[in-house]
């Protein structure tokens, strides 16, 4: 595939994927938030949530599904998302909370926080696969909504660098469980450090069994 036959294919993308945020600007809403999590999954850390208002002139290519990108991808667009947006938030929930209400729960809180901390109220919130209850404001659900909606795939980028980075520093001050790699999901090496060491205080202790 050519440079130009690629570009291409990624403007096809970003206006499928501004399908849902057209619908809406054109209903006369103004400002849409996509928002989305990171680490429901893992057996350590925080669920990070991020809620992200983009522009009506978005342009920037390549936005996606965080897990389809490359780490270094990831992190370009990071940087640019952040510039681009109306604006960002984001929320999160500590392994104690999760243990506490569970994953789905603090999840759910981590968002209407992000939500919350937006600087702009958003008029419609779009959410890649959850329901809100109490948010004051019209909300819509997409199942697989990160591959669905530029908004989102915008928040999952933020959330996933966002929470990546954190693992990669506590995994300094908590080595032996692979951390900077595994990011606290279930692979072998992180496994072997439980074993060998026992849970940390990041752990999860219901994720734990």
């Amino acid at each position: 595939m050519t440079k130009e036959e690629r570009l291409e294919k990624q403007k096809i993308r970003l206006d499928e994927m501004l399908q849902f945020e057209r619908q809406l600007w054109d209903s006369g809403k103004e400002f849409i938030a996509g928002v989305d999590e990171v680490g429901r999954g893992p057996l350590a850390g925080p669920v990070v949530t991020a809620a992200v208002i983009l522009p009506h002139d978005f342009s920037l290519l390549g936005v996606d599904d965080s897990k389809k990108l490359t780490p270094k991808k990831r992190d370009e667009l990071f940087d640019q998302i952040k510039e681009a947006a109306v604006c960002w938030a984001v929320g999160r929930r500590e392994p104690a909370r999760i243990d506490e209400i569970n994953i789905l729960e603090a999840t759910k809180e981590a968002m209407l926080d992000a939500i919350g901390a937006l600087s702009a109220r958003p008029d419609h919130v779009l959410i890649d696969a959850v329901t809100l209850k109490g948010l004051q404001m019209p909300q819509t659900a997409l199942i697989k909504g990160d591959a669905r909606s530029v908004s989102i795939a915008a928040a999952s980028i933020i959330a996933k660098v966002t929470r990546d980075r954190e693992m990669e520093a506590m995994a300094k001050i908590w080595p032996g469980y692979a951390f900077e790699s595994n990011k606290g999901y279930g692979t072998a090496a992180h496994y072997e450090g439980i074993k060998k060491l026992g849970p940390c205080p990041i752990h999860r202790k219901t994720f734990l069994g």
